[in-house]
């Protein structure tokens, strides 16, 4: 649908909101009630610098697993091609390596993936908290 070159987006702001924490976090301590303690994620909302850094650590964090589990794949799947054309007469065998043999490790590396990519996440969020 065209829209009309007259209607213009209009951005709708307002006076920034403060969250009250949940009064069982309070009372365990989980934030603190000084109003000029440090937070981290009040850079990373305001997005100054420091606040784009702890952003950009989660990112590299996070591209750093990704590589590695692609790097993983390839060092399993990549010589596959040169051993089965290496055993012509063998076409069970590709079929045994293809269909069980590369499952486990295929399985063993997704769940390593996740765990780390969780555990860079919950790292961040701790970071964030001042947990």
């Amino acid at each position: 649908m065209p829209q009309d070159p007259t209607e213009r987006r209009v951005t709708v702001t307002g006076p920034p909101r403060r969250t009250v924490p949940h009064a069982r976090n309070r009372s365990r301590g989980r934030h603190p009630q000084a109003s000029g303690s440090y937070r981290p994620r009040t850079e990373i909302d305001e997005q100054t610098t420091l606040g784009h850094t702890y952003v950009r650590s989660l990112m590299r964090s996070q591209l750093r697993a990704g590589l590695t589990a692609l790097a993983v794949l390839g060092l399993l799947v990549g010589p596959l091609p040169l051993l089965f054309a290496a055993l012509p007469d063998a076409r069970h065998l590709e079929w045994a390596v293809l269909g069980f043999g590369l499952y486990a490790p295929l399985v063993l590396l997704a769940r390593w993936y996740v765990r780390r990519a969780e555990r860079n996440e919950r790292d961040f969020v701790r970071l964030v908290e001042d947990r």
